[in-house]
């Protein structure tokens, strides 16, 4: 399934870019005078071979969640359980980004794909339709726990190549399974204590950054967990040396269940030409692992908020993306995302619902 879907990844319709380009300039109101919004509106007709694109909604939520072997380390003060009791959380509709989404009306999909003593519930992913359709109801979960956790990265990878491997197409088949829903965009989201360190490592990894510059605080740790994070991702990096043309030994080494699922979820979106709005700094860490697999799967990202943890700016260089807010959030759970979304939608409408200066009579500069 990963070589299929990366094989199906292929670059923008250079007619559809065109021609969305020429109507944004035909339309009533000066050239430009849009910004970035412009530029993002002829990408996605690029994507979709289309002008203009299909609007980009129904918005779907897929929060990927696992826990990390690293947690050992005291890499962060909160209790791994949390990771289990924030997916009860979302399925109960009481997290902030369920509330996001009923703002919003996109649906939100909870994979178990690596929480420690999982699955939760006996629902496969191999089972049927996912349950959580858009207009189908309240948050649902996936059971597809590929191992229960990670091991430590750094005494061992923390993943197997075949655990990976296995991680990565959770991602692509749900990918998958939300557009044949009906949705008209992907967005990441993740759950997992001690998660922003191996995207930490993922970045600097693909990034060649040192790690004191894109490790973040997290959960908003104190000064020595903060320096002992650092120096754990130090060590994993010098014990593993990942080798950035081996997406999948990279994720191996140094990634959680959770990233390798949501790189799968980049790629099956881009693979099917759906936009994938990103999160924070576990999506862009996934992403980097994404386009590293297939360059062209950048076409179909867009960067919904920049998070706080110095990481995100890093692998959204890299990708030559810019975030559309920038809110100093660092939530994770696709909340910044989310809030992105209606802009999203708003710049392809765009296209679509405003006259061009023949149609309206207006007279041209």
């Amino acid at each position: 399934m990963l070589e299929q879907t990366v094989a199906a990844v292929a670059p923008l319709d250079e007619a559809a870019v065109a021609a969305a380009r020429a109507l944004q300039d035909r339309l009533t109101k000066p050239a430009g005078s849009l910004g970035a919004l412009e530029e993002l509106s002829v990408r996605l007709a690029g994507l979709a071979g289309a002008c203009p694109p299909p609007v980009p909604e129904p918005a779907a939520v897929a929060i990927f969640a696992g826990d990390h072997g690293v947690h050992a380390q005291g890499v962060t003060p909160w209790p791994q359980e949390v990771t289990a009791q924030m997916v009860t959380n979302f399925l109960a509709g009481g997290a902030v980004v369920n509330a996001f989404a009923r703002q919003t009306g996109a649906t939100v999909t909870v994979v178990d794909v690596g929480v420690r003593k999982g699955p939760l519930l006996s629902h496969s992913v191999e089972e049927g339709p996912l349950p959580n359709t858009p207009g189908g109801g309240g948050p649902r979960l996936v059971s597809a726990n590929v191992r229960s956790g990670t091991r430590d990265l750094t005494v061992e990878p923390a993943l197997t190549r075949e655990e990976a491997r296995d991680a990565v197409e959770v991602g692509i088949r749900i990918a998958h399974e939300l557009l044949d829903a009906g949705a008209g965009i992907l967005v990441t989201g993740d759950m997992g204590i001690g998660n922003t360190t191996p995207a930490a490592a993922l970045i600097a990894a693909f990034t060649g950054v040192d790690p004191a510059e894109v490790t973040g605080r997290g959960t908003g740790v104190d000064d020595p967990t903060y320096a002992r994070k650092i120096e754990v991702i130090r060590t994993a990096l010098a014990r593993h040396r990942p080798d950035p043309a081996d997406p999948l030994g990279v994720l191996a080494a140094v990634g959680g269940l959770e990233h390798a699922a949501l790189a799968g979820f980049v790629l099956g979106g881009a693979a099917r030409r759906a936009p994938v709005l990103l999160d924070g700094v576990s999506a862009v860490a996934a992403a980097l692992v994404a386009v590293a697999f297939a360059p062209d799967a950048a076409y179909a990202l867009v960067a919904g908020h920049r998070s706080a943890e110095p990481g995100a700016t890093a692998g959204l260089e890299r990708l030559g993306l810019t975030p559309i807010l920038d809110l100093g959030l660092r939530l994770g759970e696709g909340t910044g995302a989310l809030l992105a979304f209606p802009v999203v939608a708003g710049a392809v409408r765009v296209l679509h619902e405003v006259a061009t200066f023949d149609s309206a009579g207006v007279s041209e500069k």
